[in-house]
């Protein structure tokens, strides 16, 4: 008898959980096309517009390996939780970052918020993998994780068919030349209030969403499944025992080319596509 995907006890913790899968998809997305919305809007270069996507991988990079630290001392539950407060605290962070208008502020809460998407990254994959037999595990995993693109797609068309949409910055006049680089400082000032106010709004809604999602797992009774029963993993031990493994070291460098390669093309596919003419939401569809 073939063992099953999905267990019964485990169909409720398997929905919870897999919907942080599409939760940090909604995220990665309509995030990528806020590099160009900030480049115009806040009157800064590409490089420093570019700050965005730092700022958002940058927690990834910071928090990952802290994430798997705390999950491995305390639990999947506890990881998830505070993946979810991080992401909210982040989401909420976009509040008064649009009211004071600083760059720096925003950049600031895309980073607390990618701390949350790093405890749930790291915590949803393996959480759902010892959710029912090891020999369907990947088979579960991948069913998960077809719910990610389910948030990336949202993700694109909140930013391009609600934000990008939205934005007086981004209005051209019959010639398609931007009309906000002609207003006077006063002006653009409005104009700036009024777009700042647009990237927040989804924030803001999505940030109420984890809120929601955060209360309904922490008063269901999560099930403890067998790997968060066994021993203590060391993390002196198990990163020696990895750092000597070809394939996983080379496997962890090619990852760093691959996401590198995909994030340049995630954001910079917009600005390449404004120089041929296109309106940021054309772009970004």
């Amino acid at each position: 008898m073939s063992a099953k995907v999905l267990e019964k006890k485990f169909i409720v913790p398997f929905v919870l959980i897999t919907s942080l899968f599409a939760l940090w998809g909604f995220a990665n997305d309509i995030t990528n096309p806020m590099v160009a919305v900030f480049q115009t809007v806040m009157e800064i270069p590409a490089s420093e517009a570019a700050l965005v996507q730092f700022a958002f991988y940058g927690g990834y990079g910071t928090m990952a390996i802290p994430a798997a630290l705390f999950v491995s001392r305390y639990s999947y539950k506890s990881g998830v939780l505070l993946g979810l407060a991080l992401y909210a605290v982040g989401a909420f962070l976009f509040y008064p970052a649009a009211l004071y208008e600083e760059f720096t502020y925003f950049l600031f809460s895309l980073y607390i918020l990618t701390f949350g998407l790093a405890f749930l990254e790291t915590t949803a994959n393996p959480y759902i993998l010892s959710m029912g037999d090891p020999q369907t595990a990947t088979r579960r995993l991948n069913l998960a994780q077809s719910f990610n693109p389910l948030g990336s797609i949202t993700g694109m068309f909140v930013a391009s068919q609600i934000v990008l949409t939205s934005l007086d910055s981004d209005k051209r006049d019959a010639a398609g030349n931007l009309i906000f680089t002609t207003l006077t400082e006063a002006e653009k000032a409005v104009v700036r209030t009024h777009d700042l106010e647009i990237i927040r709004n989804p924030y803001l809604v999505v940030g109420l969403v984890v809120l929601v999602v955060m209360l309904i797992i922490g008063l269901y009774k999560m099930p403890k499944t067998k790997v968060e029963e066994g021993e203590t993993i060391s993390f002196k031990e198990s990163f020696g025992r990895l750092i000597v493994n070809a394939k996983y070291r080379e496997g962890v460098i090619a990852q760093v080319f691959y996401v590198g390669v995909q994030i340049m093309c995630w954001t910079f596919i917009i600005q390449y596509a404004e120089r041929l003419g296109f309106t940021k939401a054309e772009a970004q569809n």
